[in-house]
């Protein structure tokens, strides 16, 4: 797979700075990501890397400062976000819900297909688990599910919220796997984390000092 996307492509933040509750969480923070490269975000509890995974989305506004995704359309969905919660349905099988986010994904007319499904649930070590209810999963495999969703958006900016939570060295691999393929593709990763990523990182910005 080969995303979509000028040669261009690059994450730019400038002078950011992020309120929240009326404290000050960070300030001053800039930098810049390009097309192929992973940003490993670190920091203390309440430093403010969830906060910043937040802003890149667009799920918060910044007290100051600038973001721009260089190289994309504005019509076009380029950021996939990854939280603390999976946004998984427990009632439905993990088969449903997939296809379910395949097609909320879907922008430019693609259908769906079952073997794209089958191939996302196959990458992650979830193929056996498709007929079942994704509420009888355990936390590592509903981990597993929710990047599975990561496969079959294709969007450019993945945003990455502590993605090694519930995984087994197996499941930290595997992620692994799907960051290189993602970067490979000419993607970019942005991930927030307290644990060392099962991949080197191109660059790394600490919130710690940004007070």
């Amino acid at each position: 797979m080969h995303l979509e996307g000028g040669n261009s492509l690059a994450l730019q933040v400038m002078d950011l700075s992020c309120v929240r509750g009326g404290r000050l969480v960070f300030s001053g923070v800039s930098f810049r990501v390009e097309r192929g490269q992973l940003l490993a975000v670190t920091g203390p509890n309440g430093s403010g890397k969830s906060s910043l995974l937040r802003l890149l989305a667009g799920l918060l506004r910044p007290q100051a400062g600038n973001i721009r995704l260089e190289g994309v359309g504005e019509d076009e969905g380029a950021v996939h976000y990854l939280g603390h919660a999976d946004g998984l349905k427990s009632a439905q099988t993990l088969r449903e819900t997939l296809r379910f986010w395949t097609t909320v994904y879907q922008q430019r007319g693609r259908v769906a297909l079952e073997s794209d499904l089958e191939e996302a649930a196959t990458r992650v070590g979830l193929r056996h688990a498709l007929a079942l209810p994704v509420g009888v999963l355990s936390a590592g495999q509903r981990r597993r599910a929710s990047l599975a969703r990561f496969i079959l958006s294709e969007r450019l900016l993945w945003l990455l919220d502590e993605p090694l939570t519930s995984l087994d060295r197996e499941g930290e691999l595997m992620l692994g796997s799907l960051m290189e393929r993602h970067l490979a593709s000419g993607g970019i990763v942005v991930a927030a984390t307290h644990q060392n990523l099962p991949i080197e990182a191109h660059a790394l910005i600490n919130l710690g000092n940004r007070q």
